[in-house]
């Protein structure tokens, strides 16, 4: 059997030419339209990619700004400072020195404050005040007695004492 010779026809020719050129085009619009979904689509993820990473971004600032709040209230709610203050010096013309003397030591006495609690500290307010006025304090060789007139608690327990001559 033999192929007839249709290729000598010129309508055949030119629908076998049509058919190579139709198959040519077709297969340049596909790939042109593939290219443009596949550009559109990687624009996409690109987008995406990027809008992912800001808000990674932003998540690790507000728990990196979320564990600072969190420090910084734990801070707060332990005592940090100690203040003395001596109100009534003049009363026996003691001098600054031995003030500032007496008023650190008390200080040093209730260092184990710091770093507590402040609720731990207010449940203790008795025992700090009695830990200050059982305290005698030889001042040029004479002894006073410290009184408790005022015990603010707080980050900072501030503590304001009247001296007396000791009985």
């Amino acid at each position: 059997m033999r192929v007839p010779p249709y290729y000598k026809d010129k309508s055949w020719q030119r629908f076998f030419a049509g058919l190579a050129l139709g198959g040519v085009l077709g297969w340049l619009l596909l790939l042109y339209m593939h290219g443009i979904l596949q550009e559109k689509q990687t624009m996409l993820i690109k987008d995406q990619q990027d809008t992912i990473q800001d808000l990674r971004d932003d998540i690790k600032i507000w728990q990196d700004e979320f564990k600072n709040l969190n420090k910084e209230n734990i801070e707060q709610l332990l005592v940090q400072k100690i203040t003395v203050k001596i109100t009534n010096p003049k009363r026996y013309n003691i001098d600054l020195l031995s003030i500032a003397e007496t008023e650190e030591a008390v200080v040093e006495d209730l260092k184990t404050l710091k770093a507590k609690d402040i609720e731990t500290v207010y449940k203790n307010k008795d025992l700090i005040k009695k830990v200050i006025e059982n305290r005698t304090v030889t001042i040029n060789g004479k002894k006073y007695r410290l009184e408790v007139e005022e015990l603010i608690i707080f980050t900072n327990v501030i503590i304001q004492l009247k001296i007396y001559l000791a009985k």
